[in-house]
This record gives C-alpha cells, sequence and structure tokens, in this order.
C-alpha cells in the first residue's frame, strides 16, 4: 500500500528538498547530492519512493519531475519557503501585528527569504538604523514608509542626499503635522530637493517603519499590543527587494505627494 502523498513530500527531509531542487529542472544524481550534501547510498532509496508516487523518473543518472510532481512542487514551495521565513522566529511573527501587509504580499512571504530577526540592545537602536543608512550610501536610492523620525533626522537626509542618494519617503499624517510644526525649516528643506520624492499616507499607518534600498529590506512591526518593539527584521536577497517594491507601490497609490509646503 503506497503512502498519502503529504506523507511522502514532507515525513522527509532529504524527498522533500530532491522536490524543490527539481523544481527547476532535470539534475543529475552527482548534483543532487552535493546540493543535499549526502551520499547515493542514503539519496537513492528516497528517489525511489517519489518514483513509486509517480513524483520523480529518471533516465541514466538523470532526475526529473514528472508533470504531476511538478504540479504539486509548484503549489508546495512557496508553502515550504513561507514556513522557512516564519521559522526564523516564530514567536516574534506570532506576536506582533502584520496586518499592514497586503493579502497578496502576505501569501508571498517565502520572497523575503533569507532574513534575520535582529535584536539591538535600547541604547543602539539607532546604531542599527544608522547601519542600514550607512549601507544606503553606496545604493542608488532608498524608500522608506514610516511613521517616526530620529531627532538627528536632518543630518541622516544631508549625507544620504549629498552621496546622490534618491530618497522615497511617505509618512504618517500624524508625523507630517508634528514635522512642520517642529521642524518647519528641515522638512521644508528636505521636500525642496531634487532628489527626494516625499508623500503623506492619509490613513493609520499600523507599524514603526518600512526601509530598502537596492540591497536589503528592514520592517520594524508594532507588537500586537501596539507597543514599540526595538527589534525589526532585515533582509537580503533581491526576491526580498522586489517585494518590497510591491509593498511600497500599495502605499504610494494611496497617498499624497508633497512638493511645497
Amino acid at each position: 500500500m503506497k503512502k498519502p502523498l503529504l506523507d511522502v513530500i514532507f515525513m522527509s527531509d532529504k524527498r522533500k528538498s530532491t522536490l524543490l531542487l527539481l523544481q527547476d529542472g532535470a539534475r543529475e544524481m552527482e548534483d543532487l547530492l552535493t546540493s543535499l550534501k549526502t551520499n547515493r547510498q542514503s539519496l537513492l532509496p528516497q528517489i525511489r519512493v517519489l518514483e513509486e508516487h509517480n513524483l520523480v523518473s529518471h533516465e541514466k543518472d538523470v532526475y526529473e519531475l514528472t508533470p504531476i510532481g511538478k504540479s504539486i512542487v509548484d503549489k508546495m514551495a512557496p508553502l515550504v519557503h513561507t514556513t522557512e521565513a516564519l521559522d526564523v522566529d516564530i514567536d516574534y511573527w506570532g506576536t506582533h501585528d502584520i496586518s499592514f501587509i497586503p493579502p497578496g504580499l502576505l501569501e508571498r512571504m517565502d520572497e523575503l527569504t533569507p532574513c534575520a530577526i535582529m535584536s539591538p540592545s535600547t541604547e543602539k537602536i539607532y546604531e542599527a538604523h544608522y547601519e542600514f543608512n550607512q549601507m544606503t550610501k553606496q545604493q542608488k536610492f532608498q524608500f522608506s514608509i514610516t511613521s517616526f523620525f530620529y531627532p538627528n533626522f536632518p543630518v541622516i537626509f544631508e549625507e544620504l542626499l549629498s552621496s546622490g542618494v534618491e530618497m522615497h519617503v511617505i509618512v504618517s499624517q500624524s508625523l507630517f503635522d508634528k514635522l512642520k510644526a517642529d521642524s518647519y525649516e528641515d522638512i521644508h528643506k528636505i521636500i525642496s530637493h531634487k532628489l527626494t520624492k516625499f508623500y503623506v499616507y492619509p490613513k493609520k499607518m499600523n507599524f514603526l517603519a518600512f526601509v530598502f534600498n537596492e540591497a536589503s529590506v528592514m520592517i520594524s512591526p508594532l507588537k500586537s499590543t501596539g507597543e514599540f518593539d526595538n527589534r525589526h527584521v532585515l533582509c537580503k536577497s533581491p526576491g526580498a527587494v522586489r517585494w518590497a517594491k510591491e509593498f511600497s507601490e500599495h502605499y504610494l497609490k494611496m497617498s499624497v505627494q508633497i512638493t511645497e509646503i
């Protein structure tokens, strides 16, 4: 009696990993062994199980997914990668408000991998964001969606803009009102700069900040209780940046550009 397909796929890491490796096309056995860091004696029995369930076929020493296998793996891969993204720290994700992520992108959180949960001490919160800004100096742009600015934000903007970095900024309505009241000259200078595009998001912004450049993405959600948390998520991959661009487009289309105040 054959095993249920879910058991075939998920009850063995070698079988699951083999299926994912074959998603992009046929692979030679030696390639599979190298990628999985295993030996032929360990892998062959697992591949035979996949073949017995019509998920994989082979000719000589080359293995590939069957049409059924490809159909299943195409559906399974996003789930596996999403769980990998959340497994980085499931307690973190489970205790933070991620309702600000559009449903379509929430289903594609697998594209953010690899990610790490960064936990700077309270006295080094600024330093973590400072390091991200320093990395941005080597990039062409930085896109920020935020409900807060550090007190020294004029210096941060001056450094990035003088480095030729295009600054795209979306702020919450409450932050914009505060900036106009408390830092009019500074924010006027930033908005007037030729490399700055400045927007206001009129709805409630229920996260702290979302920042990305050409190489990295930094996400700072609030706790589920609405409380501040000094920890943030740092993702570094082309897929994460593409995901971030779609995220920014979602908020951009609901924001109002500010060209003068």
